[in-house]
């Protein structure tokens, strides 16, 4: 029946088009818009007649005629299919049968028009069923999205993307067929030279593997980011590097045309400095009238109190600028006459040679960590160990570290799940997966990724810890092979030593793989630490006072000599996403689970002092848990993994405590 009804309006078409040749002729160009009109109205009513399946018909394949823009969007029909949140269980059928945006299609629906609370240029819509796999712009073209496709709509509290009608380019806003567009997608992580650098106009995207992007073919790569929306304004001279082929790049001003389905990450170029220019150098306000005149070429002496305020660099660094006149005595006299305070300070605080005694004390213990960790056994050794360190991701929440214990079982801090754990396991919709081998920048480095279960090996908010247990077999970002969980740490374990040289091993900011040398600051001078560290905000009392409050308020009181927390302290640059790492002594042994520092937030993020749970402690405990529990099968792998470590084998063979006791049990 289809058939005879397709060869019905082919006839009626080309009887139709006879007709039009014949009147048209007839009526000559005067009457050529009410000929048009009548035969319009004419085959409207021909299609009426042939029925809906008309409508979905394609062209014969014996007339091949190549249609225009105009013909082929009065063809435009899709059905979507959208629901709000990313686990919303109620999905709203979209009609779409005119050139659209996404968003525009999904407002056509007043349920989903009155559902969107925020403005338009806060929503993000995710394409497809696979949770945070992928998200279009607001302004995506709805010709190139497929017929039958889900939508999830999310919103946001800060701005998305840029409203296009801010472009100070006019765009072109109309909706073309897809086959006139070019769709790719960039990687939420970001390649060379771009981990300080801020890409996205909402770190929210970040939540979502890709953005897609569309450019219409001829466009170039930068008009096509800039359009978006998504991406800052100012990305400078990027290129993208092809995720299949990470040594294939495309430059910023290259066409679109050949990107189509192919995913990328933006690189940026390595920021160079200007041949000779120097901080101070860029300070001259004025250019020299004549550079090749060398009496027009010399200055005044700068007074070196100017060239310091003026570029926050040090005096000794002014001095030691190239070719600086400034007036050594000048320096020596300003400070006298400006800071007199600081010399009876300085006197009152170093009596006698006790300055030059704690300099060098100073550098006795610098001098000993440069030792113990530049010897090539040691530093080997710490490269081994590192093996088993992976950075830990835990799904849209935050980025920790952490090691395998053995087998498959890692070890990290409880405080990374704070919120997102109930019962023992983690939220449904919550995914942690560990990443080992990340020590090169990304797209060199070749890491390998495992998931972890859902359900915690053990959990202790007093201590800090969480063991989970991976799943057996990884990925590597080549997709080539599969890999093992590496070595485990846990017959490295040994005691909390009071002082001496300690190594960190993690992933600072979610970054790669680093090693920071420090030492053991003792028990009884942890006060006089955190008082050396304010003295830099000594003449602004009120942040001493508002830091001393906040770091008062964070319990720093329980690390201090009438304290009760058996912790090893010390400081390290690595108190921002490293929660988790291993702390080793010169030994290799690990003797801490670093955990956390006393911090405050102004100017920016830094931290007074920083601390480790001692492992030996986290081992007892998850023992302890392991006999409470009944779970024999796995503390017979534990007992059978420690043997020869006489540290936890100590612990194994201790006195057993009764369950109360030890639920009740408080460390001292």
């Amino acid at each position: 029946m289809s058939l005879n009804v397709r060869s019905e309006q082919a006839e009626t078409q080309e009887s139709n088009a006879d007709v039009m040749q014949v009147e048209e002729a007839a009526a000559g160009p005067s009457g050529l818009q009410e000929t048009q009109k009548s035969n319009a109205d004419v085959r409207q009513a021909d299609e009426a007649a042939a029925g809906p399946s008309v409508l979905q018909t394609t062209p014969s394949p014996g007339k091949v005629k190549e249609e225009n823009d105009s013909t082929a969007l009065s063809q435009h029909s899709y059905n979507f299919v959208a629901k709000f949140g990313l686990h919303g269980d109620e999905y709203h059928t979209i009609h779409c049968d005119q050139p659209c945006t996404v968003l525009e299609a999904i407002q056509s629906n007043e349920t989903l028009k009155e559902g969107i609370k925020c403005a338009d240029e806060n929503v993000i819509i995710q394409l497809g069923k696979e949770d945070r796999e992928c998200i279009v712009a607001t302004h995506f073209p709805c010709s190139c999205i497929g017929d039958g496709t889900f939508l999830s709509i999310v919103s946001e509290s800060e701005k998305v993307e840029e409203t296009q009608g801010r472009s100070t380019k006019p765009i072109d806003k109309n909706i073309y067929p897809k086959d006139k567009y070019v769709i790719f997608y960039i990687d939420r992580e970001g390649g060379k030279y771009t981990k300080r650098k801020k890409i996205f106009r909402n770190d929210g995207v970040k939540k979502f593997k890709y953005l897609c992007v569309y450019g219409k073919k001829g466009m170039t790569v930068e008009e096509a980011l800039k359009r978006d929306g998504r991406f800052i304004d100012v990305l400078g001279k990027f290129y993208l590097s092809n995720n299949d082929y990470p040594k294939l790049h495309t430059v910023c001003t290259q066409k679109v045309n050949n990107l189509h389905q192919k995913k990328f990450k933006i690189c940026l170029p390595r920021r160079k400095r200007k041949k000779y220019e120097t901080p101070v150098e860029g300070l001259r306000q004025s250019p020299r009238k004549n550079p090749s005149s060398n009496s027009q070429s010399k200055c005044e002496p700068t007074p070196v109190s100017d060239v310091v305020q003026q570029s926050g660099i040090s005096v000794k660094a002014a001095l030691e600028k190239r070719g600086s006149s400034v007036n050594t005595e000048e320096i020596y006299k300003r400070l006298r006459q400006q800071f007199p305070e600081l010399k009876e300070w300085m006197e009152s605080r170093f009596p006698g040679n006790s300055y030059q005694e704690a300099l060098n004390l100073r550098k006795e213990n610098f001098g000993k960590i440069l030792q113990s960790f530049s010897e090539v056994h040691r530093v080997r050794k710490m490269l081994k160990l590192g093996e088993s360190v992976c950075k830990l991701v835990v799904k849209d929440v935050c980025e920790g570290t952490g090691f395998v214990l053995f087998d498959s079982f890692i070890l990290t801090n409880a405080h990374l799940f704070k919120g997102y754990d109930k019962e023992g396991k983690l939220q449904e919709d919550v995914e942690v997966f560990a990443r080992f081998g990340y020590g090169d920048p990304e797209p060199e480095t070749i890491y390998s990724d495992f998931t972890a279960k859902k359900t915690f090996v053990d959990f202790d908010v007093e201590r800090d810890y969480a063991i989970l247990e991976l799943n057996h077999e990884g990925k590597k970002s080549n997709h080539e092979t599969t890999t093992v969980v590496p070595q485990g740490l846990l017959r490295t374990f040994g005691p909390l030593p009071l002082n001496g040289e300690a190594c960190i091993i993690g992933h600072p900011a979610g970054g790669v793989k680093k090693i920071d040398p420090t030492w053991i600051i003792e028990i009884e001078n942890r006060g006089k630490a955190v008082e050396d560290y304010l003295q830099k905000y000594k003449d602004h009392p009120i942040i001493v006072q508002m830091i001393r409050k906040i770091i008062k308020d964070a319990g720093i009181e329980d690390i201090m000599i009438s304290g009760s927390k058996d912790i090893a302290t010390y400081h390290t640059f690595m108190y921002t996403g490293a929660s988790g790492s291993p702390v080793v002594d010169a030994l290799g042994r690990v003797f801490g689970l670093h955990t956390a520092g006393f911090t405050y937030n102004f100017p920016d993020r830094q931290s007074v002092i920083e601390y480790a749970q001692p492992v030996l402690a986290i081992f007892k405990k998850f023992v302890d848990n392991l006999r409470v529990s009944g779970n024999k099968e796995l503390l017979e792998r534990v007992e059978k993994v420690a043997k020869g470590n006489p540290n936890l084998e100590k612990i194994l063979t201790g006195p057993r405590q009764t369950t109360h006791s030890i639920f009740c049990r408080s460390f001292n």
